[in-house]
């Protein structure tokens, strides 16, 4: 059980970092493209998706594909990054409660 719970918490661990990595290539690319046409928005913005559609995306029409491929991806990663870190912990105390 041990060894289990070891090599879970690797595997979680890397997983998290290929998906960090998955992530940062696919939100740089459009990061490249909103800071080359100057779209600018706050950084709390990303996560309040009424202000995307209603302020930004009015104000940004054209470049509505890669507002919300920027936001929604810099989200998706979030999200799953805290379930990372939520099954990560949950093994780490079972582990630290199993020895």
């Amino acid at each position: 059980m041990y060894y289990i719970l070891i090599f879970t918490i690797i595997g979680l661990f890397l997983s998290l970092l290929a998906l960090n990595i998955y992530f940062r290539i696919r939100v740089l690319k459009h990061y490249k493209y909103l800071v080359q046409n100057k779209v600018q928005f706050n950084a709390m913005d990303i996560f309040n998706q009424k202000k995307i559609d209603e302020e930004i995306v009015s104000k940004y029409p054209q470049h509505k594909e890669h507002i919300l491929a920027f936001t929604g991806n810099i989200r998706r990663s979030v999200n799953i990054a805290v379930l990372f870190v939520v099954l990560i912990a949950c093994a780490g105390a079972v582990l630290h409660f199993y020895r």
